[in-house]
């Protein structure tokens, strides 16, 4: 009888068939059969499931939904050759969860995290994790598109890095600040004298010099709000963009912008691939909903 590793090893190889990406799958369905594995189960169970989708705690349910998703999908498939395995209900994790309003981090937490970095044991771990988390905060790149990075795709001559494939299989330029860039060529400088031989193509790496691993990258976050002591409920590496994108918007009011013209570049900037994803951004800041609510009364107002 085959086990779970060599169903997945087909299922996979039948998705990446069908035009699918497979990275994602491949990455949480090893995770969930390594957490099989670990208390000695060979059948999935909805129970088993849901316990492993509901780990970390503190993720957001959105989160834990998708995670049962892949799960489901999976166990659909080996159902079909060994009804031992049962298929979770949709109706233990339900997948369409409002979105919820990103945590918003002040310039002196983003301050204080990055500080909280610099403190982490290892030298280098502490550099590659104050540099990536920096350039999260500087671009809002998604933090998969940061891990994903390669070497060659930071074009030093231009000051831009190439975000290649990434959501929705779209690729974009990313201009960079002329202190953005020096942070990145610094600890280019010291991971090259740090790995004299290269193990990775990845702009950042390990201590094995290996690329960073998503989990880990998100681990290694929480614990530094920890150490920062940033206390907020939910708040996610993710809400690094999210704050961006908010500052952005903010400061374009400030300076007397009009935002609705100005927001596909943002969304250009972001990789969303419709402006309706940026204007979101505009109900998620309560200080942005003020300066929008006084425009908009100043342009009622002037009516006749």
């Amino acid at each position: 009888m085959k086990t779970l590793r060599t169903h997945l090893a087909e299922y996979l190889e039948m998705r990446r068939g069908h035009g699918f990406k497979t990275k994602r799958h491949e990455w949480l369905l090893s995770s969930f059969l390594t957490f099989l594995e670990v208390k000695q189960q060979r059948v999935i169970s909805s129970d088993l499931a849901l316990d492993w989708a509901k780990n970390p705690a503190e993720a957001h349910p959105g989160w834990w939904a998708k995670k049962l998703s892949t799960v489901r999908v999976f166990a659909r498939y080996v159902h079909v050759v060994d009804a031992r395995h049962q298929i979770p209900p949709r109706s233990l994790l339900p997948e369409s969860t409002p979105r919820s309003t990103p945590v918003l981090y002040s310039a002196r937490d983003i301050s204080k995290i990055l500080h909280a970095a610099l403190r982490l044991a290892s030298p280098f771990r502490a550099q590659t994790h104050h540099t990536l988390f920096g350039l999260l905060a500087t671009t809002g790149m998604r933090v998969g598109e940061g891990i994903r990075l390669d070497r060659n795709d930071v074009d030093w001559q231009n000051q831009l890095i190439v975000i290649r494939h990434s959501k929705f299989r779209k690729s974009r330029e990313v201009a960079l600040h002329a202190s953005a860039m020096h942070a990145l060529e610094q600890y280019a400088s010291d991971r090259d004298r740090f790995h004299r031989k290269a193990r990775s193509s990845a702009f950042f790496v390990s201590l094995a010099g290996t690329r960073l691993i998503y989990n880990n990258v998100h681990g290694t976050f929480a614990a530094l709000l920890r150490g920062a002591g940033i206390e907020r409920e939910r708040a996610r590496l993710h809400d690094l963009r999210h704050t961006f994108a908010v500052s952005t918007l903010l400061r374009w009011h400030r300076e007397g912008l009009d935002v609705h013209v100005w927001l596909p570049r943002l969304s250009t900037y972001l990789g969303h691939t419709d402006p309706s994803s940026t204007y979101w951004y505009l109900t998620a800041s309560p200080e942005l909903m003020t300066l929008v609510g006084r425009k908009l009364e100043r342009v009622l107002g002037a009516l006749p």
